[in-house]
């Protein structure tokens, strides 16, 4: 079977690398493109200019460029859609395309989307469509992750206690970490949230608002606990991606003065090996990566190469899990344990309080936090 691929939100340029647009849509269209059984079939985007370099760049024709995304699934019918605009398009998108009587599956990028209720609503409307859902948290397929989840599996540092990790903010870069901390606990639920942020400089990404600093802790049902130190610019409190504690050991994914993973059970690391892969699948640091996938966009389909890139491997799942009919391990049920902590941590901030999960709110406490006047935040106590 041959699976017909449309993409909404194309993006600017893949070498023009800023904050309104990382044009994810290239590298989903490569990761389809190396895929025997998936065909671009179309396009969207509300700027003519993207869609129709993008159109030109993957070899569509001028028929299969839309800027509206239900004329671009009226007219091409296909049956997985990647999803690839800022968070605040997410669930109008999402929602819309999951209504589409040829959709059976959609992928669309991180974060979930801004507002809790969005999040909840994007969940429900897939599974009400019978739409396989899936948020880009390709991180789950990065070597040193997996080889980190079987170390921890395989009992080599003991029982897990804590998780601790760094990043730059908590929703957009650190959706992926509460998303490994999801993994790493095996789908266990929140208990409850504390957290601190840093909102007096504007940080916005992808038309979002994040904070400049945080630090959060929370615990999980089964007593695990986490803790995050982020910093916009800066030093973080955690000086690894991710630390993994357990009652005897630490593996650390990325730390600030190592390999890409290491381990320790008693005074000294030992690094373990990845095949020479860091956290973004080439070269031994993230950054490293990161610059590698940037150089890999202009080929497509050759630059993948064998060792294909972490949002490669995640539309490869993608694709798998719906040929196979098998919950995708990136599904949205999933991915919103993981999100429902970074609205926890936004809501402990906003009120000055310890935040117990679930939680019963609709909206975006960072926001609210930058809208409201100090003096009225304590009485939200």
């Amino acid at each position: 079977m041959t699976f017909e691929v449309a993409i909404i939100g194309t993006g600017p340029d893949p070498t023009d690398r800023n904050r309104d647009g990382f044009a994810m849509a290239y590298r989903h269209a490569a990761a389809y493109l190396n895929r025997d059984d998936c065909e671009l079939v179309g396009c969207a985007d509300i700027v003519p200019e993207h869609a129709a370099a993008f159109a030109d760049h993957v070899g569509l024709p001028s028929t299969a460029v839309f800027t509206d995304h239900q004329e671009l699934c009226a007219r091409t019918s296909p049956d997985i859609v990647s999803i690839c605009v800022p968070p605040k398009a997410h669930a109008e998108l999402v929602i819309d395309v999951a209504r589409e009587d040829s959709v059976s599956a959609i992928h669309c990028e991180k974060p979930m989307a801004t507002r809790w209720a969005d999040c909840r609503k994007m969940v429900e409307t897939a599974a009400e469509e019978n739409v396989q859902l899936t948020i880009d948290h390709q991180r789950r397929f990065a070597t040193p992750v997996r080889h980190a989840k079987q170390l921890l599996d395989d009992g080599r540092i003991g029982e897990l206690r804590r998780l601790e990790w760094s990043e730059l903010n908590l929703f957009d870069a650190g959706s992926h970490l509460f998303d490994l901390c999801d993994l790493f606990t095996d789908g266990e639920s929140g208990s409850w949230a504390l957290a601190g942020v840093d909102t007096s400089e504007e940080r916005h990404w992808f038309g979002t608002r994040n904070s400049a600093r945080a630090i959060a802790t929370w615990e999980y049902e089964n007593g695990v606990q986490g803790l995050a130190s982020t910093a916009d610019g800066g030093e973080t409190v955690v000086d690894a991606y991710l630390r993994i504690v357990g009652t005897e050991g630490e593996i650390e994914i990325e730390p600030a003065d190592g390999p890409p993973l290491r381990m320790r059970t008693d005074a000294s690391w030992e690094e373990i090996d990845t095949g020479g892969e860091g956290l973004y699948g080439g070269g031994g640091s993230r950054w490293q990566g990161a610059m590698t996938k940037v150089a890999s966009l202009a080929g497509l389909r050759e630059n993948l190469g064998p060792e294909r890139p972490n949002y490669g491997r995640a539309i490869d799942h993608v694709v798998d899990s719906l040929a196979s009919g098998e919950e995708p391990d990136i599904s949205a049920e999933t991915v919103l344990r993981g999100t429902e902590l970074i609205f926890a941590c936004w809501e402990s901030a906003r009120r000055c309080v310890r935040i117990d999960l679930p939680i019963e709110i609709e909206g975006n406490p960072l926001a609210e936090i930058t809208e409201t006047p100090p003096q009225e935040r304590a009485r939200l106590r």
